[in-house]
């Protein structure tokens, strides 16, 4: 039980318990609705991984001898229903995911490339500047080694802390306009 503060002039207070936030996440888990399937369109020209076996197959070498130069499409889902835990100081969650890469044929058959299973720990640090509610992310663990796809696994980790990290934090907490 959380004692909520006394207030002596309006305010909005927002409380959200462990079990309200990981009874939502055992129900998407369960209904299937933490998939996401990813092909080459979707991502931004910019980024330094497209999926295609010419940008992979530098990763795995097999791949794009056996496919030249076809498009992929990766496909996201949660193993395991993530689990939330709050603290006075940072709100943590426990991600439990894999991700499929498929080579896409001209007839639109799909091949399994590979499979990589992502368990990550993820926190959240509220922070309240002047009047301004922000935040930062930060992600400990990472990928479950696969020897054939080490490389792999190395460029995603890398990926993930060069762009999927500052992004989440500047999209969800946009810095404070002077």
């Amino acid at each position: 039980p959380a004692a909520l503060p006394v207030a002596h002039e309006p305010m909005l207070l927002l409380a959200v318990t462990e079990f309200v936030a990981n009874s939502a996440a055992f129900t998407y888990f369960t209904a299937g609705a933490l998939r996401r399937n990813i092909s080459s369109s979707m991502l931004p020209r910019r980024f330094p991984l497209q999926l295609r076996t010419k940008s992979v197959g530098l990763f795995c070498p097999e791949l794009q001898e056996r496919y030249p130069d076809q498009p992929m499409e990766l496909h996201l889902s949660a193993r395991q229903q993530p689990l939330l835990s709050c603290r006075p100081d940072a709100l943590h969650g426990a991600l439990f995911g894999s991700a499929e890469a498929f080579v896409v044929l001209p007839n639109a058959t799909r091949v399994p490339a590979f499979l990589l299973n992502i368990d990550a720990n993820v926190t959240g640090k509220p922070t309240i500047t002047g009047n301004r509610l922000g935040g930062t992310v930060s992600l400990r663990g990472g990928l479950l080694p696969v020897p054939q796809v080490k490389r792999l696994e190395t460029l995603l980790k890398f990926g993930l802390w060069l762009f999927g990290v500052p992004r989440a934090n500047s999209e969800c907490c946009p810095p404070p306009v002077p």
